[in-house]
């Protein structure tokens, strides 16, 4: 977990220093117009597009939307199912052109959506040996987030529910393991429905979060981009100032010391 000040909070992402916290994606919008207006109110400085949804051919596509000089791209590959068309896919966009900065995903289910372990370990580590700088999207499970931080991924990403669900942190505990035994930073991806959801994770001590449905499916997604972008800074912020301890019984607010009888 990377530390930082409350007057310099700053992050480090695979060397490139980073002030929001915030990651988000460009699916499901309703044009160009709603995808621009909602990334420019995130105030994100990381933008993840799936490739195999994108006709990289087509000259106005999905990434000419976006602004290269103002957002570091992030291409995903979202809808694989393997380890060797995860790679595939990848290796094929940085021919393209597109940056080395990878989010790697493979999925083991199409009806829940949940990552394939085992695939995911397997074209992290073909993608590494490749030169990518790869951040996995993982179940919440420390001892995969460690495997893959032991070789070499630049942060790891698990789960806090299932992708597009918008049922929030279901593990916060999880999260605490990953936490306290990660060295490189840890991003919450999938499941975050509302702001609550995003200074939840930012008050764990996650260093981000990514999310695209809670924003892109909200009834108004510009404004809940905005929302997104204050419930992170709330939530980090509390993290910097220390919550108070719980206690299982009242304690007054005042002095009961020197009461007037």
């Amino acid at each position: 977990m990377t530390q930082a000040s409350p007057t310099q909070d700053t992050w480090t992402l695979a060397g490139r220093t980073l002030r929001s916290r915030l990651l988000v994606g460009t699916g499901k919008y309703k044009d160009a117009q709603e995808t621009t207006a909602a990334l420019e109110a995130s105030g994100a400085e990381i933008v993840t597009v799936a490739l195999r949804r994108v006709d990289l051919k087509a000259k106005d596509n999905l990434l000419s939307w976006i602004d290269r000089d103002k957002y570091t791209l992030l291409p995903n590959t979202a809808g694989c199912y393997s380890a060797d068309e995860a790679v595939r896919t990848l290796r094929l966009a940085r021919e393209l052109g597109i940056a080395d900065l990878v989010k790697l995903e493979v999925i083991g289910d199409p009806r829940t959506l949940l990552p394939d372990n085992e695939q995911t370990l397997r074209a992290a580590r073909q993608l590494i040996d490749d030169g990518f700088t790869v951040l996995p999207y993982v179940s919440d499970d420390p001892i995969v987030c460690r495997k893959l931080e032991d070789m070499g991924c630049a942060a790891v990403m698990p789960l806090a529910a299932p992708i597009g669900s918008g049922m929030g942190i279901r593990n916060p505990h999880n999260l605490r393991l990953i936490l306290e035994q990660s060295k490189i930073p840890v991003i919450v991806d999938a499941g975050v429905g509302t702001a609550s959801d995003a200074a939840v994770a930012m008050e764990l001590g996650c260093d981000g979060v990514l999310m695209n449905t809670a924003i892109a499916a909200a009834k108004h997604p510009v404004l809940m981009a905005d929302a997104m972008r204050q419930g992170i800074e709330a939530g980090r912020k509390a993290f910097l100032a220390g919550r108070m301890p719980m206690r299982a019984h009242a304690n007054a607010s005042s002095p009961t010391a020197g009461l007037i009888e």
